[in-house]
């Protein structure tokens, strides 16, 4: 029987062997899915409310025993992990307030007697989600799409299948009916079989550009509707009159935080000549500032990467740039998945820095000679996730926001994820959005119903 063995990328430590499941197993996971939609789909919102309010209350209880899993399976800082299991029962009770309200049947006035949409379940939605934030990007597909009436099924990453796992058994503690829920430890073989069956009603996928186009190719296939949020390359335009003192911190987050393995991660920073100088003097002073090491002491900012495949990657990102012109200014030293903090200027477009989506802690600089070209220099990219800009004029930067063709864009303050507010993005970066209204209406048949 195929296996998984999941490591500690800081000690590389061997944590857990777990067992793939067969596909007997699998498509009985699958049929419970569906048998319990059948009974789900009629429990009244104000229920599914309850049950969603306890899964936050036991995030909360457990924030701390969640935080110390992903800390051990993907090597994210413990204070980073208890910020990220906050965030999720954020997100559980933002839908289990305001899911009723959303999901009211809008009402349309025509010739008819009545007539309105009705928003009602799918059945069973896959979720194939990755490792960069192992509970955040799960959760935020799950509280929408169960409080919509669906049931979920999820293929987690391999590496991080203890908090597949976990996810799981939070549900069930919580009170959600067995099969609501369920985390599938399968191979990527397995995933076509998933797709195909006719018990799954839609997918959504988190993950890199190739495994979207894929997933997209195969749902495609069988008409089913797929949400793929996809890799970024977001730019961060830091204009002439930007405030470093306020925001120098903002930006060295934007780029280091989560070892930079963040898909809405500021990747290439666009700066105006006239402040160059004075920015890479501020930004290299804050990113030395960074305290790489041990993730389950307090302090430290910033640890290992998921893997020492990924962190190689990165390396020859790095070194195919420079061999194209790119400086090195800081940083650039790798040790098995522990990459150093890593600043790189003279990037130009052409180079891997420039055009590629880089999953780790390097920050890519590019000057610019004022702020039209910012903002051209923003917009060459195949991505189309998020940009941000830093500028005292915030009444010229609201100008460009017809301009910007990405899924967000923020003004003096890093992209970021928020329930409030839709999520996802546009080009190579994928389609459809999830958290807000937006996100629980992917999820579900917008039904015209017309009484004569």
């Amino acid at each position: 029987m195929a296996t998984i063995t999941t490591t500690n990328p800081y000690t590389q430590e061997e944590l857990k062997t777990y067992s793939l499941i067969s596909d007997n197993d699998l498509n009985a996971k699958l049929e419970l899915g569906q048998e319990q939609f059948d009974q789900w789909k009629s429990v009244s919102i104000k229920e599914r409310s309850k049950l969603l309010k306890q899964v936050a209350k036991l995030l909360h209880k457990r924030t701390e025993k969640y935080a110390k899993l992903m800390l051990s399976e993907m090597g994210k800082p413990i204070t980073q992990g208890i910020a990220e299991v906050e965030k999720c029962a954020w997100v559980c009770d933002f839908y289990a307030k305001n899911a009723e309200r959303f999901l009211a049947d809008q009402l349309i006035e025509t010739d008819a007697k009545e007539s309105f949409i009705s928003y009602d379940p799918l059945g069973v939605i896959l979720a194939i989600m990755p490792w960069n934030y192992p509970f955040w990007q799960v959760m935020r597909f799950a509280a929408p799409t169960l409080m919509a009436g669906n049931t979920a099924v999820l293929k987690h990453a391999s590496n991080v299948s203890g908090c597949a796992l976990e996810i799981e058994q939070l549900f069930l503690d919580a009170g959600f009916p067995k099969g609501c829920f369920q985390t599938l430890l399968v191979s990527h073989e397995q995933i076509e079989t998933i797709i195909s069956s006719s018990t799954i009603k839609a997918v959504s996928l988190t993950g890199s550009e190739p495994a979207g186009r894929k997933v997209a190719e195969l749902a495609g296939s069988q008409l089913k509707k797929c949400v793929l949020e996809l890799g970024g390359n977001n730019a961060c335009i830091v204009l002439n009159d930007a405030d470093l003192d306020k925001h120098i911190k903002t930006m060295v987050q934007a780029r280091m935080q989560n070892a930079g393995q963040s898909c809405i991660a500021a990747k290439r920073f666009i700066v105006e000549a006239s402040i160059y100088d004075e920015f890479m003097k501020r930004f290299q002073d804050e990113v030395s500032n960074l305290i790489l090491g041990d993730p389950s002491q307090n302090e430290t900012d910033m640890s290992a990467m998921a893997r020492e495949d990924l962190a190689k990657e990165v390396e020859q990102q790095v070194h195919k740039s420079i061999d194209k012109g790119a400086k090195v200014v800081y940083g650039n030293s790798r040790t098995g998945a522990i990459f150093q903090p890593t600043i790189v200027e003279n990037v130009q477009p052409g180079m891997p820095l420039f055009d590629e989506e880089v999953f780790g802690p390097v920050a890519a600089i590019i000057k610019v000679e004022n702020e039209e070209e910012a903002y051209q220099m923003a917009m060459r990219s195949r991505f189309g996730l998020g940009t941000m800009v830093f500028t005292k004029d915030v009444k010229k930067a609201r100008h460009q926001i017809d301009d910007i063709g990405d899924g967000a864009f923020f003004i003096n303050e890093m992209v970021k994820s928020d329930p409030r507010l839709p999520f996802g993005g546009t080009k190579a970066s994928g389609y459809g959005r999830e958290l807000s209204k937006e996100g629980i209406m992917e999820f579900v048949n917008k039904k015209t119903v017309y009484i004569k």
